[in-house]
């Protein structure tokens, strides 16, 4: 059996974050995983800010609820799970997740939580496991399962080494350098043809 993993912002949906500082005028928040590696050192820094401004879960949620798939993304994945399965890898939480996931017409999700006040304000999150992407991988491979893993940040990295199949998707230029072994591709047209050479070649395990 094969198996498709996905990250999901930057690579199916727009960074959820960078979309919020946009439409708060906050630019600090712009900062993402491509940027920082630390995935805790980053969200304390967010969680900072969102304090300082007295900023609350729904206010991020009314900024999700305009967002759209990136172009094309809703056929790319229509088109894949039509030839194998597919499986959302993200570090974003659920309390982020659905309005996007519904437009993409509900994809397997693995993702994280917030730790929410009744009144929204976020007080911490919870992630679903460490190294939660590449541990997922890790655990369909103990199943024999083949995987091919794709994402456009640091967080995504393990991930991908750890399936063995797989490129970076529209990373920025200094991940692309730093982890130069990994193939890169910035169309769907692109990532599709990797998937394809994936699904038709033998079984690797």
């Amino acid at each position: 059996m094969k198996l498709v993993c996905l990250d999901l912002e930057g690579v199916l949906v727009p960074e959820i974050w960078i979309a919020f500082s946009e439409a708060s005028g906050i630019n600090e928040l712009r900062r993402t995983t491509r940027d920082e590696p630390d995935y805790d050192k980053l969200m304390a820094f967010r969680l900072d800010i969102l304090a300082r401004h007295s900023l609350k879960l729904p206010d991020i949620q009314k900024v999700i609820g305009a967002l759209a798939p990136l172009p094309g993304a809703l056929e790319f994945v229509r088109e894949l799970r039509k030839k194998t399965q597919l499986i959302i890898l993200s570090d974003t939480f659920e309390q982020f997740a659905a309005p996007l996931m519904e437009q993409l017409e509900w994809p397997s999700l693995f993702c994280n939580t917030l730790d929410c006040a009744a009144d929204g304000t976020i007080r911490g999150w919870t992630l679903r496991q460490q190294n939660g992407k590449k541990e997922a991988v890790r655990a369909f491979k103990s199943c024999n399962i083949d995987v091919f893993a794709a994402g456009d940040s640091f967080n995504d990295i393990a991930m991908i080494e750890e399936a063995g199949s797989g490129c970076l998707f529209c990373a920025p230029d200094a991940i692309r350098a730093k982890y130069a072994h990994i193939p890169y591709v910035d169309t769907y047209k692109d990532l599709r043809r990797c998937i394809d050479v994936f699904l038709n070649a033998s079984h690797r395990l």
